[in-house]
């Protein structure tokens, strides 16, 4: 049995939009996580709460991801909320950097 699908808009009750941003905060670390794993790549997340606490997760030392991705200077995939969100429908696309794309 599948989830049922939910519209992607800011929740407005403070109390579950907290719930729900640790239980997805959660869920993306863990799928950073396997996609280092499974895939042989280095991953850097950052996220920055309402509240500008950090939270981050690197598969590596973050401090060398990030020198990593100040020097790099060659053409690669970059995506912000606009690129992900298809205008119709709300249709949302995963999209991963791996480490290729990223260092050679």
């Amino acid at each position: 049995m599948g989830r049922k699908k939910i519209q992607i808009t800011r929740i407005m009750d403070e109390r579950n939009r907290q719930v729900t941003f640790t239980k997805r905060k959660f869920g993306l670390m863990k799928k950073a996580y396997e996609l280092s794993v499974l895939c042989d790549c280095e991953i850097a997340l950052i996220i920055f709460n309402r509240s500008n606490k950090l939270f981050q997760y690197a598969s590596t030392d973050m401090d060398k991801v990030l020198l990593k991705y100040t020097e790099y200077n060659e053409p690669h995939e970059s995506r912000t909320n606009s690129d992900i969100v298809e205008v119709s429908g709300y249709t949302l696309q995963l999209l991963f950097v791996d480490k290729k794309s990223i260092c050679d």
